[in-house]
């Protein structure tokens, strides 16, 4: 069973498109503007549904269009939501994004309901997790919720991934309760004060977060690939590069979502490291050739189709 909790941010995205990433105090004139269901939760959580995974969403909304319309979309993918906060208040999280020529962004985001899930909330969705479940955090809601949801799934037996994007110091407390850390490189850079440029120094710096506690350490590096790091029971360490598949990118807005709930899914359906990372990439390379975060999320069939034929 390919059961998938994801407990994060929804936002409504807000995209335009431009030749170049506006510098400090540069305005740029862009192109085309469109507005998408995105947050990096939310992101997550429909890339694994559509790559066949089971998947509850726990996230915190407004009251509001972009709140009700976010909601109606989890539901056509398949998504539960029942445990879904609905703030009467506070407006649902906005993120402002630019998109140059060759697919790279900036992002700024208003948090909005994002910053209401609180640690009660995730109480009442403790029955979600069990040890046939794979619990998939981020960093745009409360760290003190993240790591509550982490101690709670840890505890009941799920296996925890963490993506921690975007990137913010962590205590080492919190990693006692994670299984897979999923940085990019700038994140991992934070993480560990180690430059990450190439395959060497990413096997350097997913020993440093191997020190910190952590068993599986996967970095990813964009068109360069994915570096994948665990420790065996016995304490030894063994990393390699995955190479990225060869295509060609419009926008890696959610390039590092997709991978993340595919790779959920893949742990959850018990796939190796290898075939699990494999599966993410493959999810990831079809997303950055579709302008979009949600929209560009792949289905099953289009993944297996990739790996087929690479």
């Amino acid at each position: 069973m390919r059961k998938v909790v994801v407990i994060g941010s929804s936002n409504t995205d807000m995209i335009i498109q431009v030749p170049h990433l506006p510098g400090p105090g540069e305005t740029v004139l862009g192109g085309t503007f469109t507005t998408a269901a995105g947050g990096k939760g939310a992101n997550q959580a429909v890339a694994a549904a559509r790559a066949g995974g089971s998947v509850s969403f726990v996230a915190a909304v407004g009251d509001d269009h972009f709140g009700r319309e976010a909601l109606d979309g989890f539901s056509a993918d398949g998504i539960y939501t029942g445990l879904c906060l609905i703030d009467p208040v506070t407006p649902t999280g906005v993120a402002q994004i630019f998109v140059d020529a060759t697919g790279e962004n900036t992002i700024g985001v208003a948090p909005g309901a994002n910053a209401c899930l609180e640690p009660g909330h995730i109480d009442r969705a403790e029955g979600l997790f069990g040890p046939d479940t794979v619990l998939l955090l981020q960093l745009e809601t409360p760290l003190e919720t993240v790591a509550h949801a982490a101690r709670l799934a840890h505890d009941k037996g799920s296996t925890v991934v963490l993506n921690p994007a975007p990137a913010l110091e962590l205590d080492d407390s919190l990693f006692q309760y994670v299984d897979y850390l999923t940085p990019n490189v700038t994140e991992a850079e934070l993480l560990t004060g180690m430059q990450v440029m190439d395959e060497i120094s990413a096997g350097i710096a997913a020993e440093l977060l191997h020190g910190r506690g952590l068993d599986h350490i996967l970095i990813t590096r964009g068109s360069h690939g994915v570096y994948a790091s665990q420790r065996d029971a016995s304490g030894a360490i063994q990393g390699r590069n995955y190479p990225a598949f060869d295509v060609i990118a419009k926008d890696t807005t959610a390039a590092g979502d997709v991978f993340n709930g595919c790779l959920a899914v893949g742990l959850a359906e018990g796939k190796s490291l290898a075939d699990a990372v494999i599966f993410a990439q493959a999810g990831a390379a079809i997303s950055v050739q579709t302008l979009g975060a949600q929209v560009s999320a792949p289905s099953l069939t289009d993944i297996h189709s990739l790996i087929a034929n690479h």
